[in-house]
């Protein structure tokens, strides 16, 4: 299948091949059935992301620092999706393994970009209910539509420019003997691996990434809630409490299915080592089901969006009434 560049070539000598192959879900027993659950997140993801990108930028009274942040974290989803599944279509349904070098590194740029501004919105977002339940006073004075804005805008420059030196990085590796990329799409870690040249500039960009777009958030996301949890103890009831905490529901079931399965990798590896299947489909699992939850369970859950849409069911059944009473005279 392609292990092999060039049996004359030598770890001296730099190659830049001209595709790679993706090895995908090959091993996995069942893959036709795992693919048909990604077909159907995929579907849910772009129908349920698209609607609340739409209904935030229609309504104006939706034009506030929380959904904005909402907006971005949906875009994220959207882009990040749509980046990874056209790799899941050809290893699974066409069963095309081969991808050229070129739209091998975009894939990898945009993947890892859209992954990173999710992460960054899912901190942003215990930001937010960090202020509005420990502060709620001051919460329309601290978070403002000019702070999310820069600090949604501060947050996209430097994940384009982490991520394109990460990607640039991986361009001056020599790939002089395997070709086969133990991944279901142009993987960083499996990629730069394959290189029989020096890649440790490589190995400590995926360090900074695992902290900075990970073990950082994390931690911020953790801290957060432990406020969260210390400011709740100073309500008096116990409604005022769960009223409080509901509003963060959403925002852990998300936290908890994008951070859970890559955290299940890393304790796996230090633990000893992760089965290859299980570490693709964990992957697989840590970027399909965040995007299709999102609009689910946190955005179409929100009281906002739910008055938005009763409005709008509201408005076509008023001019349905109106054109049928027209008709009938």
């Amino acid at each position: 299948m392609g292990d092999t560049l060039n049996q004359n070539a030598t770890a001296n000598s730099f190659v830049r091949p001209q595709y790679f192959f993706i090895t995908g879900f090959s091993n996995i027993p069942h893959a036709q059935y795992y693919f048909i659950f990604l077909c159907l997140v995929y579907v849910v993801t772009v129908l349920g992301n698209s609607f609340v990108t739409l209904i935030i930028y229609v309504d104006r009274s939706l034009h506030t620092p929380k959904y904005m942040a909402i907006f971005t974290l949906a875009v994220a989803d959207l882009g990040e999706s749509t980046a990874v599944f056209p790799n899941v279509i050809n290893v699974c349904l066409l069963n095309i393994h081969q991808i050229t070098y070129e739209a091998c590194v975009s894939n990898m740029f945009f993947i890892y970009f859209f992954c990173s501004v999710l992460s960054v919105m899912l901190t942003v977002l215990a930001y937010d209910r960090f202020v509005a339940i420990c502060f709620p006073l001051r919460y329309n004075s601290i978070v403002t539509n000019t702070t999310m804005g820069i600090i949604l805008t501060v947050g996209c420059i430097f994940n384009v420019v982490f991520v394109m030196s990460a990607v640039l990085l991986v361009t001056r590796l020599s790939f002089c003997k395997s070709i086969v990329i133990d991944s279901y799409f142009c993987d960083h870690g499996p990629l730069y691996r394959l290189a029989c040249n020096d890649n440790l500039p490589n190995y400590i960009m995926a360090i900074l990434f695992t902290i900075l777009h990970f073990l950082l958030p994390l931690s911020l996301i953790f801290l957060s809630y432990v406020c969260i949890l210390l400011a709740l103890f100073k309500i008096a009831s116990w409604e005022g409490r769960l009223k409080a905490l509901k509003t963060c529901f959403s925002h852990l079931i998300l936290v908890s299915a994008y951070y859970f399965p890559i955290l299940g990798i890393y304790i796996g590896a230090m633990a000893g080592s992760v089965h290859r299947n299980a570490r693709i489909i964990n992957i697989s699992l840590s970027y399909a089901i965040p995007a299709m939850l999102n609009p689910i369970v946190y955005s179409l859950n929100t009281a906002e969006i739910k008055d938005f849409v009763k409005k709008m069911f509201r408005r076509k059944k008023y001019k349905s009434t109106i054109v049928t009473t027209a008709n009938n005279k």
